[in-house]
């Protein structure tokens, strides 16, 4: 039992450790294992039961078609042993999940006996007779130890030297095995060092939940009247889902509500925007959309709806897309992909927004799917690079009880440069 609560406690500050902060995933990942391997010890684990048990998939789920578990188990290897060569290095307990298989084992730290040999080896110098044969030895002992000293400190150098080789060349490996279509597609979010910036939505409000909520409106309503603490499901779905993307990639994800950002965010990071400019009001302080412009309608039987304008339509394409009217059930409506330079141009931004919180969420689902970025970026051009250029699309996203279900590519330009 005691064992048992030693090694939850080391689970635990593997959790809260720099290594996996960020990661809700591997950290859940972790507690499972430990758990598994601590309640049934020596009983081996399969894919499937990870799969279903621990990241909700479907019990039609097939390890041979979906390799995203040896994918997050190689992640959680990598971030243990980047733990273990930096703030774990003096940890009494480590903890392995060896290669193939997904059993963690827990090995304890002997404890060096070195320290109280040198001790008693120092103490019987002095029963010696002869103080000047106590010196030789102990001059004799202070280089020997030196000597030591010195071969230990290349020795560790070279083994950290190595084991952080091996740790980037996992890293490489690891991405590599990512689909090719993610790779090419998120190279601007990828290639950078810092980890992007994702900045969801979440409207200016007035009133309270409990009493009935309606947008801010400036010209009636007092500014400590702001109520900023909402975002829609779409979003939240959203951002999920690109931290899914992100994890096959082995990268994290950062996530900040627009309410917070600022323009000192824009010029310093790489940033994902979830959410229209109608409620991602950041959206509206930084160059955005030049092609397909979000606007409320000016006249007829729509006016005031929020529309995706194209501003150079093309002769077998809509001037302006809107959704199902707000008083029919949902079931359509209309989204951007924007892919442009940030504020600093060696940052990059991308825009993922629909005219509501569906739209929003069928964007992002299209960007994280393999086979639906595969098609875009056979249209697309690529930058010397290797990276996609610039560029904007429309999609159509087609709504069924509030869930979307399917999303068509109706509309594609190439920035400017």
């Amino acid at each position: 039992m005691a064992d048992r609560e030693h090694n939850l406690r080391q689970i635990d500050k593997l959790v809260a450790s720099h290594s996996l902060h960020g990661s809700e995933s591997l950290c859940k990942l972790l507690r499972y294992l430990a758990a598994h391997a601590l309640d049934h010890p020596g009983t081996p684990l399969k894919e499937y039961q990870i799969a279903t048990e621990v990241f909700g998939r479907p019990a039609d789920f097939d390890p041979q078609v979906d390799s995203t578990i040896r994918v997050q188990a190689g992640r959680l290897r990598a971030k243990l042993a980047e733990y273990y060569a930096s703030d774990g290095s003096e940890d009494p307990i480590v903890i392995e999940l060896p290669r193939g298989t997904y059993v963690l084992v827990f090995h304890h730290r002997p404890v060096s006996g070195v320290r109280d040999h040198f001790n008693g080896h120092h103490q019987a110098e002095y029963d010696e007779s002869g103080v000047r044969r106590t010196a030789r030895n102990r001059l004799v002992s202070i280089i020997a130890l030196s000597f030591l000293l010195a071969v230990s400190v290349f020795v560790i150098a070279a083994m950290l030297a190595t084991r952080k080789a091996a740790l980037e060349t996992t890293h490489a490996s690891d991405v590599a095995l990512a689909p090719v279509a993610f790779q090419v597609f998120w190279k601007p979010f990828i290639a950078s060092p810092d980890d992007p910036w994702v900045i969801f939505s979440n409207a200016a409000f007035a009133g309270r939940p409990e009493t009935g909520l309606r947008y801010f409106d400036p010209a009636r309503d007092p500014r400590n009247a702001v109520f900023d603490h909402y975002t829609g499901v779409g979003e939240v779905l959203a951002v999920h889902d690109l931290d899914q993307v992100f994890g096959v990639l082995h990268r994290q994800i950062r996530v900040k509500r627009g309410s917070l950002f600022s323009l000192d965010d824009a010029k310093n990071n790489d940033l994902i925007f979830v959410g229209s400019p109608s409620e991602n009001l950041t959206l509206l302080e930084i160059p955005g959309a030049q092609e397909f412009v979000f606007q409320r309608v000016a006249s007829g039987p729509r006016k005031g709806d929020l529309s995706i304008m194209n501003v150079h339509p093309q002769p077998d394409e809509q001037k302006m897309f809107v959704a199902t009217p707000s008083k029919q059930p949902l079931s359509d409506d209309y989204a951007v992909i924007v892919l442009m330079r940030g504020l600093n141009p060696a940052r990059s931004a991308m825009i993922l927004a629909g005219t509501t919180t569906f739209g929003t969420q069928g964007a992002v689902e299209f960007v994280c799917r393999q086979n639906a970025v595969a098609d875009l970026l056979l249209r697309l051009s690529l930058a010397p690079s290797g990276e996609p250029k610039p560029f904007e699309a429309v999609l159509h996203v087609k709504v069924e009880r509030g869930v979307p279900v399917s999303t068509e590519l109706v509309a594609l330009r190439e920035r400017a440069p």
